[in-house]
Order: structure tokens, then C-alpha cells, then sequence
């Protein structure tokens, strides 16, 4: 389904940050995207923000019965006593059900995450995994997509899961366009880590280490062995690998693998060229690897995938 009709549901004391992360990434933009975005509370009128400053809910409860993604913001305070049951009957419905950081905490009363995984603020895990044990809790995750129902963790890592979104219903081209105007990267695997306990200190390492991942995102198409990488850092490959996990969160090789299908993604979309062209220019030995990792990652030959999504 194209999840087109966006309702933000918005919790008294409703994170300021999250709703400016929703509202950011779905609001129209004429010819860009036709999303129509809707917040909505227990009922219509003013709800109060984290920042005291209170935001117009121009909707009910009832919006949720004309969604076609939810979206459950975080809040401090506690969720409506409706919300469960509407949220219940949108996702019966077909709808999409999304949430991130305390706005899990909702999601999970309605029974929704029952016997699935999810994730949240890295800080709140303990919390959720008490309080809802049919819940698998996973919190080193930034997202977790179980088809119609997504959790994300905490703060910015809304924007992750909201272009995740993007990216699998409406297909990489648009998740970049968007990304790019708002300036973040376009993909963070959901599978990465919410934060890294020692950042990259400041210097000739972290400069060089920069200037290692703008080069491999430009030379995708060749083979890039971490002991040339590290090499090409000045660094060992022991200091390389312990920089490159800081940096990033992740290792070199899931790095690469990421940057890699997201660009047969975006050349399957914008592009006439053969899977065989695509693979040589996105570093993949044949038609038939790109094919089996494509399908492996993504859930969908490149042929269905660009059927799909292709803007040619």
C-alpha cells in the first residue's frame, strides 16, 4: 500500500522535536510529494508540547480510521484511553503503525507488539521490556520494521525510521530527495547502533577516516579491502576497524553493503540500465550476486523492485 494519508497522533506534552521530525519528512511539497499530513490528539484543540509552547491537533481520534500510516509520537504524558482500540482497528484495517522512543510505550498497550520485536530510547528499554513481556526488546537497534507495525529508538532516530519508510513504500529516490533537503543522511540501517560508548576524537585520525568513507561512497563500483582502506587512512587495520565502528556504528563490510544496494536502488528507479550494468557499477561481481543480495536485503527481486518504484 502507498501510505499517502499520514495522522501524527500527539500525546499531551508531545516531544517538540518528534513532531517537527514527522512533520519534516511528510508534509506536501508540490512536486516532490503529495502525502497528506494530519496531527491528531484524544480530541480537538490545543496539546501541550515538552517546550510549554502548545500545538493545534486540528483532528480526533477519528483521523486514524482514514490512515494510511499512523504515527505514534512520544510524549510525556500518558496516551489517550481511546488510543489502543483506535489503533487496533487502523492496523485491522490495513494501516501502517509507526512509533519511536516513548511513543513505543503506547504502541505496545495495544497489544499491537505482541510476540514481535522492537525498540526504543536505549535509556526507556529496561522499562518497556518489564512492562510489556510479550515484547522482544532490542534496544543497540536505530529501527526495527515488522511489516505494518515499526518501532524506532529515541530523539533524531525518529528521522531514520520516517525515511526507512520512504525508502521501502516509495522507493529510494524520494527518501534521498527528501533527505537531501533536509540535509541528513538519506539511509542508517535499522540494524546499526543508537550510539557508540567512545566517540571519534577530534583530529588528524577522524579527518583522515572522513575523507576514507566520501572515498569509498565515490568508488563504489570497485573492490575496496579494509587492509587498502586502512591503508588508505594511515591507519592499522585494527585502529581502522575500532575508528570505522566509532564513526559509524557499524563494521566497514555492512557499511559498504548498505551504501551499495542503495545505489542499485536509486539506478533501478532513475536509470534503463541492466541489472548486469547496475552490479558492475555498484561493485557486485555478477547480475546473479546483486540478485541475491538485493533479494536477501530488501525482499524483492531488482526487476519487481524497479517495476515498482521506477520514475523512467
Amino acid at each position: 500500500m502507498a501510505l499517502r494519508r499520514v495522522a501524527a497522533y500527539v500525546p499531551d506534552g508531545v516531544a517538540s522535536l518528534g513532531l517537527g521530525l514527522a512533520a519534516g519528512v511528510f508534509r506536501a511539497r508540490p512536486g516532490l510529494t503529495g502525502f497528506d499530513f494530519a496531527v491528531c490528539a484524544e480530541r480537538r484543540g490545543p496539546v501541550g508540547t515538552d517546550l510549554g509552547v502548545p500545538v493545534v491537533a486540528g483532528h480526533g481520534l477519528g483521523l486514524l480510521a482514514r490512515a494510511d500510516l499512523v504515527l505514534v509520537l512520544p510524549g510525556s504524558g500518558p496516551p489517550a484511553p481511546r488510543l489502543p482500540a483506535a489503533l487496533r482497528r487502523a492496523h485491522a484495517r490495513g494501516a501502517t503503525v509507526a512509533a519511536h522512543c516513548l511513543g513505543v510505550f503506547a504502541l505496545a498497550a495495544s497489544g499491537l507488539l505482541d510476540g514481535l520485536a522492537a525498540t526504543t530510547h536505549w535509556q526507556h528499554a529496561g522499562a518497556l521490556a518489564a512492562e510489556f513481556p510479550a515484547v522482544t526488546v532490542r534496544p543497540e537497534h536505530l529501527y526495527i520494521d515488522e511489516g505494518r507495525i515499526l518501532t524506532g529508538a529515541g530523539a533524531a532516530a525518529g528521522l531514520d525510521l520516517y525515511l526507512h519508510l520512504i525508502r521501502r513504500d516509495h522507493g529510494a529516490a524520494l527518501a534521498n530527495a527528501i533527505a537531501r533537503l533536509l540535509v541528513v543522511a538519506p539511509h542508517r540501517d535499522g540494524g546499526q547502533q543508537q550510539y557508540v560508548e567512545a566517540p571519534v576524537p577530534a583530529g588528524a585520525d577522524s579527518d583522515r577516516l572522513a575523507a576514507v568513507l566520501t572515498w569509498m561512497q565515490a568508488h563504489l563500483g570497485e573492490a575496496q579491502p579494509v587492509d587498502a582502506l586502512a591503508a588508505r587512512a594511515l591507519m592499522s587495520r585494527r585502529s581502522f576497524i575500532r575508528y570505522f565502528r566509532s564513526a559509524t556504528g557499524t563494521t566497514p563490510h555492512a557499511w559498504l553493503r548498505a551504501q551499495r544496494l542503495n545505489r542499485a536502488e536509486e539506478l533501478l528507479e532513475t536509470t534503463t540500465l541492466s541489472t548486469a550494468q547496475i552490479a558492475a557499477r555498484t561493485g557486485y561481481r555478477s547480475a546473479a550476486v546483486l540478485r541475491e543480495q538485493f533479494a536477501r536485503r530488501r525482499g524483492l527481486a531488482p526487476s519487481d523492485y524497479r517495476r515498482a518504484f521506477s520514475r523512467t
